[in-house]
């Protein structure tokens, strides 16, 4: 019996990097094609919403995808800057387009909010570049200790979490635009109806084998030419974009062509940093308790993550 397209689940796997998100999304693809309901996969890690930003980003090769359909790789040029936003309308009507053919929408990705902003009910707050150059000025000229104290005076919540000058500028763009906190506009844990249904499965690595799976892949990345790509990037105008440049990996190879770090240091920092990345995805995840765990390298991985999914649709 053919499963009419609303009740046909939006599969989400998500994980650390490094856990093995994409082999896993390629063999459910596979499986549920022989079940009459082939995957189709849609990217939902930002930074391979990229053109060109292959290798530092571990993005699948045309031969590792197997003829499987992918969506949402390669729209953006690396001088653009990436919009949740804008990525959430064209993730949920392609959402909609897969179902609407009859196949089953698998969104892959390490990137929380990404994700979140597909599956759960959610707010982006208005964006003004007129009052953002204006906040990178004020934190040119005084620094961003006054900058933290306003946004510690008017959202205390968002203050005691943010760390980087970026989403300081954007919180504060928010909170002067709208009246309201940046913390306000926070995703609550409830799925967006007009996606359901919707199942999450999560892999799970031991911290010391992800870490050892981070470096070799940090490696294989060198090996594969990681500076060469970075090298032709830096000549389509990766300096001039504002999310770009400052992905893992990119911004520690950059340094290498300026000759600020060898390439040895430029891996080690890469290693690193990533490292800290994953923590901080597992963290997120950890959060939300609609995921379903499953040992990336279990046996079988693959018929537990289809019974779930069957387990979603009865």
């Amino acid at each position: 019996m053919v499963t009419p397209p609303e009740q046909i689940p939006l599969v989400v796997l998500l994980g650390p990097t490094a856990s093995g998100k994409t082999g896993l999304s390629i063999e459910l693809a596979h499986r549920l094609a022989a079940e009459g309901a082939p995957g189709e996969i849609i990217n939902a890690d930002s930074m391979q919403l990229y053109r060109g930003m292959d290798i530092g980003t571990a993005k699948a090769d045309a031969a590792e995808r197997q003829g499987h359909p992918h969506h949402l790789f390669d729209i953006l040029e690396v001088t653009q800057e990436a919009s949740v936003a804008a990525y959430q309308q064209q993730a949920r009507e392609t959402v909609a387009a897969v179902r609407a053919r009859g196949n089953t929408p698998i969104l892959v990705g390490g990137s929380g909010l990404y994700l979140r902003a597909v599956t759960d009910i959610i707010e982006f707050p208005p964006t003004d570049p007129q009052l953002r150059r204006q906040l990178e000025s004020e934190l040119a000229a005084e620094g961003a200790a006054a900058l933290r104290e306003e946004l510690r005076r008017a959202d205390p919540e968002s203050a005691s979490v943010i760390k980087d000058e970026r989403r300081l500028i954007r919180a504060l763009e928010v909170i002067r635009l709208t009246g309201r906190s940046f913390t306000s506009y926070m995703p609550q844990r409830s799925y967006e109806p007009t996606v359901e249904p919707v199942i999450q499965i999560g892999l799970r690595v031991q911290r010391s084998l992800l870490h050892r799976r981070i470096e070799q892949r940090v490696q294989q990345m060198r090996q594969k030419g990681l500076l060469e790509e970075v090298r032709r990037l830096e000549e389509a105008g990766l300096r001039r974009g504002r999310t770009a440049p400052a992905a893992i990996g990119y911004q520690q190879f950059l340094r290498v062509l300026d000759g600020a770090l060898s390439e040895d240091q430029a891996v080690e920092e890469t290693i690193v940093a990533t490292r800290k990345f994953a923590r901080r995805q597992e963290t997120w995840f950890r959060a939300d308790h609609r995921i379903i765990w499953l040992d990336a390298l279990g046996e079988n991985l693959a018929e537990q993550a289809m019974e779930a999914i069957a387990g979603l649709t009865g």
